[in-house]
């Protein structure tokens, strides 16, 4: 089954017409035709149609996953990378974990803005040994921060924090990254263009339009890391 049959599967199963998803996840109907019919590839807008369906991202993108999108975005499961038991700073670690910095406050430096300056709230979350290998993420190149500002929604609120992956910085058209864009640390989903420009991309997109950046102007872009993972609180 193609994704854009399993999207309209689960728009159906979901009681909305075309039209009223495509009104939801803010495009038009023939754009969201396109998708069901396979006409386009496009998965821009695959996590926005998981949260509105209530059904997996990961399911909608390969056909492989179950959960509902409700319990992805949980504090206490992950969006790729497994679930989470509840502990605290006394608790050990068990064989397959490992802690990962949390920084609650991420400061970029004056002047150049090529230097990102981040101070460590004490906190750090527990991945799976395991699982991070199983997505080929090294634990002592990733980092969890707070997101701030209301670009990134309805998929990432402000305050939501996110996994970065250090290691992953080469672009893949589609995937969300931590960028630092001449001083300013962004969450922004990045599409390669002709000429070595780059796409910024935010889900808000009636509130952030999409910002071209020439191959020049794509030199002021230093790409942090991949967004490997996400956790949202409602």
């Amino acid at each position: 089954m193609s994704v854009g049959k399993r999207v309209r599967e689960a728009r159906k199963q979901a009681g909305f017409s075309q039209q009223d998803l495509a009104d939801k996840i803010g495009v038009k109907q023939p754009t969201l035709s396109e998708l069901e019919r396979g006409i386009s590839s496009s998965s821009t807008h695959l996590i926005t149609i998981a949260k509105v369906l209530g059904v997996s991202p990961d399911w909608l993108q390969t056909g492989k996953a179950s959960s509902s999108y409700s319990e992805i975005t949980d504090i206490k499961s992950s969006y790729t990378l497994g679930s989470f038991d509840t502990w605290d700073s006394k608790t050990p670690l068990s064989e397959d974990e490992v802690e990962i910095p949390f920084y609650k406050e991420v400061e970029l430096s004056a002047g150049n803005g090529s230097i990102v300056q981040r101070e460590s709230s004490g906190f750090k979350l527990r991945f799976a040994k395991s699982t991070l290998r199983r997505y080929n993420i090294q634990p002592d190149m990733a980092a969890c921060v707070v997101v701030s500002g209301n670009s990134m929604e309805p998929v990432l609120p402000d305050q939501a924090t996110v996994g970065i992956d250090t290691a992953n910085t080469k672009i893949k058209d589609g995937d969300m990254y931590a960028i630092d864009h001449s001083g300013m640390l962004r969450v922004k989903v990045l599409y390669r263009l002709p000429g070595g420009g780059i796409r910024l991309r935010s889900f808000n997109r009636d509130e952030y339009p999409d910002e071209d950046c020439s191959t020049e102007q794509a030199s002021e872009v230093k790409v942090l890391g991949r967004v490997f993972w996400y956790s949202v609180l409602r």
